[in-house]
């Protein structure tokens, strides 16, 4: 399915091991809290066509997850019912957990003091899925930075609502991807304003989200950094202008640093097309007149070039199409602004995502879905690379859960899977961009599917 004929596994060999930990023994502490049901040990092997059949849930929908296992017509699949008893999915599903139960006890007890981690019960797999996303692509020279929202009706404190997303109510994740691909190279989970953790500087956190996710020491300078108006300031741009990354976002007037002057305006009806700019130091600040007025902050372009974009406008009446000037600033925004987006499109076609009232269970989802889709990304990056043809999205997520499966029948129902370590991000042995070999994703020997 790919250039090295290698086998697609979601997560790392050690983190499927220790999730498989921590659901036996959350399973044992529920039997032992009185809850009734039958269980049996979790193995790699169950674990693996588990994560098959979620897998398949995505590509196959219904609107109750027990027709999965319906043998009436129209819900007579083969699989699952073949595989696995949708009793044993349930108590796998019912009991997983990702953390270690006996220290989620420990970590309950530092409720409301600064030692209290909110997001323990994901963590195993939140570090693991962040390293990965780093370790294994390097992204082009744009970026850009926007919030992402995953869905929940879970009752938690750290939900948020964001009027401008199509996901208005769930759990904001502040995310970095590459603007070309949609690849999600780094991104954390926000907690609330209530958790001093997600604000590291005096700055605020639309400054300190953005210096979180751009390490230096991993990504170095040269890159061109595209955001919306809720992080562009004049200090966090001269900033990264100073570590060499250039940086283009639109941007409130009201901000620290905005020219306030009145010998910039626009006159009352403006045309569109119309456009002003002041620079002050590395900064550009621009208007640009479109329906409505555009403010944008740039490093890095000139202010206009020539450059024209087709607009309808009334002229005596009358509606016609004609080149209007635009700012090279805002052709650029516009390509290149879109790469979180990109990424939540790819993921929302094939999602795994379930109701869920655990908000962990919640965060499980999602991070196959990351998971998932920036595997397919990397595998179109080899194939292009390469100039080999390269799989549909939909094809993709077929392929994988057809070799999970095969997978998951040849593993051993003791053992843990064999793969390599985690690498660590910028270590020396992640591979170099154009390389031929694999990423972490990818687990086994090359042969394996040839």
């Amino acid at each position: 399915m790919d250039p090295s004929g290698t086998l697609p596994v979601v997560f790392s060999a050690s983190v499927v091991r220790t999730i498989i930990d921590n659901t036996n023994a959350n399973a044992a502490r529920r039997i032992e809290a009185g809850r009734k049901f039958t269980w049996k040990t979790l193995t790699v092997k169950d674990f693996y066509m588990f994560l098959c059949i979620i897998v398949f849930t995505g590509l196959v929908q219904v609107h109750h997850r027990g027709d999965y296992w319906r043998k009436q017509w129209p819900y007579n699949f083969h699989f699952p019912h073949e595989k696995m008893s949708r009793d044993r999915f349930e108590t796998i599903l019912w009991s997983l957990h990702l953390s270690n139960p006996k220290e989620d006890e420990d970590n309950d007890h530092k409720k409301n003091t600064p030692d209290y981690d909110r997001l323990f019960k994901i963590k195993p797999l939140y570090t693991d899925i962040v390293a990965a996303c780093k370790a294994y692509l390097q992204p082009s020279q744009n970026i850009c930075i926007d919030e992402r929202m995953v869905a929940s009706k879970a009752q938690s404190s750290m939900k948020q609502y964001m009027r401008d997303k199509p996901t208005k109510w769930g759990y904001k994740l502040f995310v970095l991807a590459d603007s070309a691909t949609g690849y999600t190279w780094n991104f954390f989970v926000y907690t609330g304003k209530s958790d001093r953790s997600n604000v590291s500087t005096a700055h605020g956190l639309s400054y300190s989200s953005v210096v979180d996710l751009l390490p230096y020491f991993l990504l170095g300078g040269g890159y061109i950094l595209y955001v919306d108006n809720f992080y562009t300031s004049p200090a966090l741009f001269t900033h990264l202008h100073q570590k060499h990354i250039a940086c283009c976002g639109t941007i409130r007037k009201n901000r620290v640093g905005f020219p306030q002057t009145s010998a910039n305006d626009f006159p009352k009806r403006p045309e569109r097309g119309d456009m002003r700019w002041i620079r002050k130091d590395k900064l550009l600040f621009l208007k640009w007149m479109d329906t409505r007025e555009v403010t944008l902050c740039s490093t890095l372009h000139q202010a206009f070039s020539g450059k024209t974009v087709q607009r309808k406008v009334k002229e005596g009446g009358v509606w016609s199409t004609k080149a209007v000037s635009v700012p090279d600033a805002v052709v650029d925004y516009n390509k290149s602004m879109g790469g979180v987006n990109l990424s939540d499109v790819l993921i929302g076609y094939y999602t795994v995502h379930h109701k869920t009232m655990k908000w962990y269970k919640t965060f499980f989802y999602h991070f196959m879905d990351i998971a998932i889709v920036n595997s397919f990304l990397l595998h179109k990056e080899l194939c292009r690379m390469k100039s080999l043809p390269a799989l549909t999205q939909k094809a993709f997520r077929e392929q994988l859960a057809t070799e999970m499966l095969a997978f998951a029948e040849g593993s051993s129902s003791t053992s843990a899977p064999a793969s390599p370590s985690t690498p660590t991000p910028g270590s020396s042995s992640t591979p170099a961009p154009g390389s031929s070999c694999m990423p972490r994703y990818y687990i086994t020997d090359a042969t394996q599917g040839q």
